[in-house]
């Protein structure tokens, strides 16, 4: 009679056991796959170009040359020159009114997903690779905790008075952004055949080889584009393209997002004063 007892209860013993785990098991399954459905119900939509458009835009300044002008220079080189003084100045006067910079990832899930931007955003770009950009233009912006957007044309790195490797790592280290400016300055409207790869893909691969980050912005020499360029860019990884101050595409406008150039007239206010009137 006590054998059958011990039996019995050994069963029991073992059902409820049986259960316990069962139900354990369900729990853990149920937990396991909850997290699942939650990033399921959590992923992003992406906006539709007609709500992209609709965004307020951000200020996006475009340098070139930061170095004092010669009596000699032409009104075209006066164009794309900004004296260091005025760097300078304009960099304070930012920093005095509000702003906070932003750099193309910030841009795009802002324009993309609706992600929030910091208090009176701008953008600073520079293009070409120039050394002084470097050396006068991180050294300011260093000042006021500004970040800067470098477009890298590839065939000028380590060439004399443009950026060598180890500066452009340098700025990438900082948390400057390092963007994509083709190989050597053609126009995107005369490219067909191999140019693609040569000016979109190489040297988005160089960069990245670099820097050991994605490169995924572009900017078009000369504020150029055609609609051939951009399914292109797309193919290549970009997400974003930059012009100059003309109109964006309707279809596509994250491949023609507008930037002004600041040229060697402007005072610093006079810039704000472009800054209010060209992004609304």
């Amino acid at each position: 009679m006590k054998r059958i007892s011990f039996l019995l209860f050994i069963s029991l013993f073992s059902l409820v056991s049986c259960r316990q785990e069962t139900t354990k098991t369900e729990k853990e399954t149920t937990e396991t796959k909850q997290p699942l459905k939650e990033k399921v119900a959590a992923k992003k939509t992406m906006a539709d170009a007609a709500t992209i458009l609709s965004k307020k835009e951000v200020p996006i300044l475009c340098y070139h040359h930061i170095k004092n002008i010669l009596p000699g220079d032409s009104e075209y080189k006066r164009a794309y020159t900004v004296t260091p003084a005025a760097f300078a100045e304009q960099m304070k006067t930012l920093s005095e009114n509000g702003y906070h910079t932003i750099v193309p990832e910030q841009l795009y899930n802002y324009l993309v997903y609706d992600e929030p931007l910091p208090a009176k955003p701008v953008m600073l770009t520079f293009d070409d690779t120039n050394v002084e950009q470097y050396t006068v233009g991180a050294t300011e912006m260093n000042k006021y905790g500004f970040k800067g957007v470098y477009f890298i044309m590839t065939v000028s790195i380590n060439r004399p008075n443009y950026m060598t490797k180890e500066q452009i790592k340098s700025l990438s280290d900082g948390g400057h952004a390092i963007a994509a400016h083709t190989w050597d300055h053609h126009r995107v409207t005369k490219y067909a055949g191999e140019d693609w790869n040569t000016q979109f893909v190489k040297p988005k691969k160089k960069l990245e080889d670099i820097t050991g980050k994605p490169v995924t912005h572009f900017a078009y020499p000369f504020g150029l584009w055609n609609q051939a360029a951009i399914p292109e860019l797309k193919k290549s990884g970009y997400q974003l393209g930059f012009i100059l101050a003309t109109k964006r595409d309707t279809i596509d406008p994250l491949y023609t997002v507008r930037r002004i150039l600041v040229p060697s007239s402007w005072s610093a206010p006079g810039m704000l004063k472009a800054m209010d009137s060209s992004f609304k």
